[in-house]
């Protein structure tokens, strides 16, 4: 293949008659401009060719197609699509070339048939499936819609309820599932595929099985208008889901358009949606979002030196808590074999019984069998001492946020464990430095950031210090992946990246309520703008201890720019706890449903009159526009500081990290792509007039200054004499 290619197909005429084009473009044989060009190139010498009666559509080395690929939307954006190719993705290919082809097609899929892959395979006559298959239509979670007649063929195959379950949640189905709702006509073994496809073609040639054009069948749509009731509640859904995004209801307009018109003007309105959606900024976000989830896992001097991660057989965790058992759920499910450690009898058994629920939690969903449920308790081992460390590979710390205990355990870890362990810490803000302080192994010690709950949430905090060794680093990314988290790897730092980068949030609006702002009010507006909840909601369900342990690492390491409330202290010492206690900023019934406090206002006036702030009329009065600018202002510009120090290598690294362990919206593509899509001059202009008017807490740190006067975009490279990493 040449390199400048990517992708292409290849045709191989049998003696039955039968042509097979072969996908070929690693690893998931994605639709290229260079692989369509290709399957054109290849399906028309096919159909001009005396000794061919029937053509079969597969992918290489077990894949059908993973989609149409995606860097060419990249293209699409930045205006540097080159012609011919553009054209060579119009329906036309598929629907004229395909479907109304004069010899019958069957697609053989193996492995996946998703997006393109799956549009491809529903324009060909016929689809026989391997077991293990999976096939869906994911585009609208990367922010654009299925382009390639997606929109009309689906819901003629599988009919229209499900055709939108399918698209709207991006969720695939498995093969017999797929049989079941008449998108796959049989499944067979993956040694039988390719020799069932071309039998089953050779059968539509000679009419004992039927030649069925997808477009044109209509025995699964419903009536006009049962259809009409489905969409109008398919509307109203998403928009109650995904209020800030246009993309899911443009395209359910183009399945409209199909089964009111009829399929050819369904196929120009989705023509028509699938170019406009690609200039959405939510589009461009999503995008943004889907390249750097996947750029996370390189890491300039770790992962181009050549480092093969070393085999992980065994893990210790130490601590039973949330964190500990939610960390221990994760690693079993993927296999790993656990020890789980803790001071007595009772706290051991209530860390086992944590992993259990959560894994008990799967079987009542049904997404684990009992026996399945079993077999992974079984990997779970509870200790009370160290003697059975002294065979795993790697050790991770999950007890409270103590510097004196941690420090302890490293340096028991130190006495038991291998050489070759690796010695990792689950702290969310303290100093690796400090907890690695009496032991001589700083060079694998190495922070393993969870979030809670651990064995859900996506991101993976890996924590480097000057003193850890690339090889570490290389491990805990293979586990990560293996764990199925994203793995973001950052410098040491108090609360790292994205703790340091939030921790101006809370405090942001503990500020603007003391001034007089409606606490309500702003977790509206922050919940509206995209945010999983607001930050008095958030601080009620990780509870008022956590809350005042991670503010305390801030105040004693960056004073100068902590804004220091009380409001929380003082609802602690009435017995307030947050969600647990039932009591925080909101109230909780029984099912935990949150309602505002009439009582909330004694405490805020009991902080306003010991910090000294005064009603400020201009913050009781914000708009929502002023409350997200208030309130993510200031973590913008703690995210520069974190960028500016080497904490992070690429500013998209923060970009993840807020959207994976914070919840940061991800169709604004992250703290630092949409800061830039603001522009750093205004956001600078902002922070200065407030720095000026209410203190240090909002004054521009040198990066921000600097790059705002100038209006250089923040998530511009840093050039630096020496990064964290």
């Amino acid at each position: 293949m040449d390199s400048r290619t990517k992708g292409k197909t290849v045709m191989e005429v049998g003696g039955d008659g039968v042509a097979v084009i072969t996908l070929i473009n690693p690893p998931v044989n994605s639709l290229s401009f260079d692989v369509l060009y290709n399957l054109k190139s290849n399906y028309e010498e096919a159909l001009s060719r005396i000794d061919v009666k029937a053509i079969v559509i597969t992918g290489a080395k077990g894949r059908f197609s993973g989609g149409f690929d995606i860097s060419g939307f990249g293209e699409m954006q930045k205006g540097t699509m080159k012609e011919p190719k553009a054209g060579y993705i119009s329906i036309d290919i598929i629907t004229d070339l395909l479907e109304a082809a004069r010899k019958p097609s069957v697609a053989a899929i193996d492995g996946l048939a998703l997006g393109g892959g799956l549009e491809l395979a529903m324009a060909c006559h016929a689809r026989i499936s391997a077991p293990a298959a999976q096939l869906g239509l994911p585009e609208l979670q990367l922010g654009v819609i299925p382009g390639f007649g997606g929109t009309q063929r689906l819901p003629r195959l599988v009919g229209l309820t499900k055709a939108l379950e399918m698209i709207l949640t991006s969720k695939p189905v498995k093969a017999e599932e797929g049989h079941s709702l008449g998108l796959i006509d049989a499944v067979v073994p993956p040694a039988e595929l390719l020799t069932t496809a071309r039998r089953w073609a050779l059968d539509i040639v000679e009419r004992r099985k039927p030649w069925v054009s997808s477009v044109s069948k209509t025995d699964k749509l419903p009536s006009l208008g049962e259809a009409r009731e489905i969409l109008k509640f398919a509307r109203g859904q998403t928009q109650k889901r995904a209020p800030n995004m246009k993309h899911p209801l443009m395209c359910l307009d183009a399945i409209e358009v199909g089964i009111v018109s009829g399929p050819r003007a369904g196929l120009e309105k989705e023509a028509e949606v699938a170019s406009q959606v690609v200039k959405l900024d939510t589009t461009k976000s999503l995008i943004h979002v889907f390249f750097s989830q996947r750029g996370t896992a390189k890491v300039p001097g770790v992962t181009d030196r050549g480092l093969a991660p070393r085999k992980i057989k065994k893990v210790a965790i130490i601590g039973g808590g949330l964190m500990g058992s939610g960390i221990a759920t994760a690693l079993i499910l993927s296999n790993y074999p656990v020890i789980l450690k803790e001071v007595n009898e009772k706290f051991l058994e209530a860390g086992i019984g944590r992993v259990k629920a959560n894994l008990q939690s799967r079987v009542r969903k049904g997404s684990m069998s009992q026996e399945k449920f079993e077999k992974t308790m079984s990997l779970l081992k509870g200790s009370l001492d160290y003697e059975s460390f002294r065979d795993v590979d790697m050790v991770i710390e999950a007890v409270i946020e103590n510097i004196s205990l941690k420090q302890q355990i490293f340096a028991d870890l130190e006495k038991y464990c291998p050489q070759h362990c690796i010695l990792a810490s689950n702290t969310s803000t303290i100093d690796l430095n400090l907890i690695g302080e009496r032991t001589k192994s700083q060079d694998r010690i190495v922070g393993a950031h969870f979030f809670s709950p651990a064995h859900i949430m996506p991101l993976l905090e890996i924590v480097r210090t000057n003193h850890t060794s690339a090889q570490v680093i290389v491990d805990l990314l293979d586990v990560g992946k293996k764990i199925k988290k994203t793995p973001v790897v950052v410098g040491n730092c108090t609360g790292f990246a994205v703790n340091r980068m939030f921790f101006p949030y809370t405090q942001a609006a503990m500020f603007l309520v003391e001034c007089g702002a409606d606490p309500y009010l702003i977790d509206r507006a922050i919940s509206k703008f995209g945010m999983p909840m607001g930050p008095f909601r958030l601080c009620d369900l990780v509870g008022f201890g956590v809350a005042i342990a991670t503010a305390t690492q801030f105040i004693e390491n960056f004073s100068e720019r902590t804004y220091k409330s009380m409001i929380i202290p003082l609802m602690q010492e009435d017995k307030r706890a947050g969600e647990a206690t039932r009591k925080g900023f909101y109230l909780y019934d029984d099912k935990r449903k949150a309602k505002p406090d009439p009582e909330l206002k004694k405490y805020i006036e009991k902080a306003r009159s010991i910090s000294g702030v005064k009603l400020d009329p201009k913050l009781a009065n914000l708009s929502e526009k002023e409350i997200i600018e208030m309130t993510f202002f200031p973590v913008v510009n703690e995210a520069c500081r974190v960028f500016a120090e080497g904490i992070a290598v690429k500013a998209a690294d923060l970009d993840i990290a807020g959207i994976m362990g914070m919840g940061f919206p991800p169709y604004r593509g992250g703290i630092m792509f949409w800061a830039d899509s603001i522009g750093s001059k205004y956001i600078y202009s902002r922070l200065e007039e407030w720095s000026k008017t209410y203190g240090e807490f909002f004054k521009p740190c040198a990066f921000l200054a600097e790059r705002g006067s100038k209006g250089v975009p923040l998530s511009a490279p840093v050039k630096q004499a020496s990064s964290r990493l």
